[in-house]
């Protein structure tokens, strides 16, 4: 049956996001039927083969995608980043200690308050006065902090590390929130300490989070650890130290074969390239519209935008939805426009937003 225009809907979300078709469809058969077993991927044991197939595949996958080496492990986890922001300092900085966060965006600064709670934290640099427009990319980590801790990509503001190499030079172990731009372009994973990943973006369905440690930099609190907050257990049971969220999992492995099809992260990274590159050239040729993020720090993955004559951002925004398009409206905290952009998204989306943009800029002279 041929499509309608009516019927096409171009996913722009933030988060929950945009998965592969493919992914929706072998999915909905496991939730009905998984692996011609007659049961529900829904229903199925978490100590059971069935599932230990899976997450094995998961975890595999992971670590041949990233080209992780022996040292890190890939853990799935209940909880979201948001469990993070206070995870990582329970587990890797005792009460006396120092570590250094960026403050570049509203996430940040979440994680920020939450580590707080477990010791001292010193904000190496922030972009707050500016409301998060721009990173500062000047500035000092002193050698005794026990981590430095960034967020590659900022979805609220759109601004990303476009160099994750540039914080290698402080020398101390580093921790990323990549929840919103992981497995999109090519990156030293094996560069990170930890790294953590809200599912719902690039990896999978919400639900879960992906946690890549090294052991080594585990256990030197001096507090008691709660056995669920504890990263050792979680790797010593494989993930499974409780009923973890199965089919989140089970969603997160058929993204990351999608992604393996694909070619890989450098595959999805030239795309994914051509996607934004295609966004923001339209978008600066626009004078009706404006980039709010600075122009050398503009994430790959969330464009935000404002109109030069915010009366018309309505109008805009009614005539998106009028169109198929889903999840344009900008963060309650910024206001404006907001189009993400992550692995799954087709270029044809990218052309039909900036081709609405585009007709939008003429009509309104």
């Amino acid at each position: 049956m041929i499509e309608t225009l009516k019927s096409v809907v171009h996913n722009f979300n933030a988060g929950p996001s945009i998965l592969p078709k493919e992914v929706f469809q072998e999915a909905s058969n496991a939730i009905l039927d998984f692996n011609n077993t007659g049961l529900s991927i829904l229903e199925i044991g978490h100590r059971t083969s069935l599932f230990d197939q899976v997450i094995e595949e998961a975890v595999h996958l992971s670590k041949e995608l990233m080209k992780l080496d022996n040292d890190h492990e890939v853990l799935f986890l209940h909880g979201g980043a948001s469990t993070q922001f206070f995870q990582v300092p329970m587990n890797l900085l005792s009460e006396n200690e120092m570590a250094a966060y960026t403050d570049t965006g509203i996430w940040a600064s979440k994680a920020i308050k939450e580590a707080k709670l477990f010791g001292h934290v010193e904000i190496v640099c922030s972009g707050k006065e500016s409301g998060y427009t721009f990173l500062p990319k000047d500035f000092s980590v002193a050698p005794t902090a026990k981590y430095l801790h960034i967020t590659s990509n900022n979805t609220i503001h759109g601004t990303q590390w476009k160099d994750l190499s540039f914080f290698n030079d402080y020398q101390v172990p580093l921790v990323a929130d990549m929840s919103s731009d992981i497995l999109s372009r090519e990156v030293d994973f094996n560069k990170f300490d930890l790294i953590y990943a809200g599912a719902q973006k690039n990896i999978g369905a919400a639900g879960v989070n992906m946690v890549v440690v090294t052991k080594k930099i585990l256990g030197k609190v001096d507090r008691a650890l709660p056995t669920m907050m504890d990263y050792r257990n979680h790797i010593a049971e494989r993930s499974l130290l409780n009923t973890p969220p199965v089919f989140a999992i089970y969603v997160c492995m058929l993204t990351l074969r999608w992604l393996k099809k694909q070619g890989g992260i450098p595959a999805i990274q030239e795309i994914n390239d051509q996607k934004a590159k295609l966004f923001y050239e339209i978008l600066d040729s626009l004078p009706l519209f404006k980039g709010a993020a600075a122009k050398e720090d503009r994430s790959k993955m969330n464009a935000v935008f404002v109109m030069k004559d915010p009366a018309q951002e309505k109008e805009f925004l009614d005539l998106c939805k009028q169109e198929g398009m889903i999840g344009i409206k900008g963060h309650r905290s910024v206001g404006g426009f907001r189009v993400s952009m992550y692995n799954a998204l087709q270029i044809e989306s990218v052309k039909a937003i900036t081709d609405l943009m585009k007709d939008f800029a003429v009509r309104k002279g």
